[in-house]
């Protein structure tokens, strides 16, 4: 599904991504671990296709399609979703009405008619039911005065609703609760499935016994240095990133 060959990619001239090589396939869960800095978050931002960021150097192909030359939205509407690390509020636009604005844009952009409004509504309410969302939550503002666990669910839930090819979730466990972590981590195990794939970015093992990820990539300078399965992540948690640095540096 998703094939990175050989990334290098900077910012404002400092170069970030220094070489990466990744290939994520369809019904997998690839979590990417790394100390502060190492470029984990660059890379979901290039990977999504956020502007600010040069690709200097290699692939990023999506079901064989180079995507590189692709702006964010028409990866989007490849079905590319990016989870951030920081919601955006936007006053004044409900849940309800950004998601139903986003997935017309989605079925615009292939060719096809708005979604009937009787089948949006079934659509809206049974995402929200699997995701333990009220329904007065849908009439908020998007993310004004939600709690940083509010933010995540919602993301989560318009990944739901959107049902994109490869989600990726950026830093999702960053300020959660035990209790809101169990319910983001239960949304995205609910809607994995063998055509969707995704990309977990975390600093903390916590997550990975929630959401469990068949393969773990440890970002360190710009570099994946090392990868395994779910026990590399456990190895982390009992050694710190600076057993990592001591093995690269030796």
């Amino acid at each position: 599904m998703l094939e990175i060959k050989n990334l290098h990619a900077s910012v404002e001239d400092k170069a970030i991504l220094k070489g990466i090589n990744i290939e994520v396939k369809a019904g997998e869960v690839h979590a990417i671990m790394g100390p502060n800095g190492s470029g984990k978050s660059t890379l979901a931002s290039v990977i999504a296709g956020k502007e600010e960021y040069e690709v200097e150097k290699g692939q990023i192909l999506l079901d064989g399609q180079d995507i590189e030359e692709l702006a964010a939205e028409e990866r989007a509407h490849k079905g590319v979703f990016l989870s951030f690390q920081y919601p955006i509020e936007i006053p004044g636009v409900s849940v309800t009405n950004f998601i139903k604005t986003a997935i017309n844009a989605n079925r615009k952009a292939k060719g096809l008619e708005d979604m009937p409004a009787k089948d949006m509504l079934k659509m809206i309410r049974e995402k929200a039911e699997l995701l333990e969302i009220d329904r007065k939550f849908l009439s908020r503002s998007l993310n004004e005065g939600f709690s940083g666990g509010e933010k995540k669910r919602n993301e989560i839930f318009q990944m739901a609703m959107l049902e994109p090819k490869l989600a990726i979730l950026d830093e999702t466990d960053s300020g959660l609760d035990i209790d809101a972590l169990r319910i983001v981590a239960n949304g995205v195990n609910k809607l994995k499935s063998k055509d969707n794939a995704v990309i977990v970015i975390t600093h903390y093992q916590r997550l990975l016994d929630y959401i469990v990820p068949d393969f773990v990539h440890v970002l360190y300078n710009g570099k994946i240095v090392k990868s395994g399965g779910k026990e590399l992540a456990h190895q982390l948690e009992e050694k710190g990133y600076d057993w990592i640095k001591e093995e690269v540096e030796a």
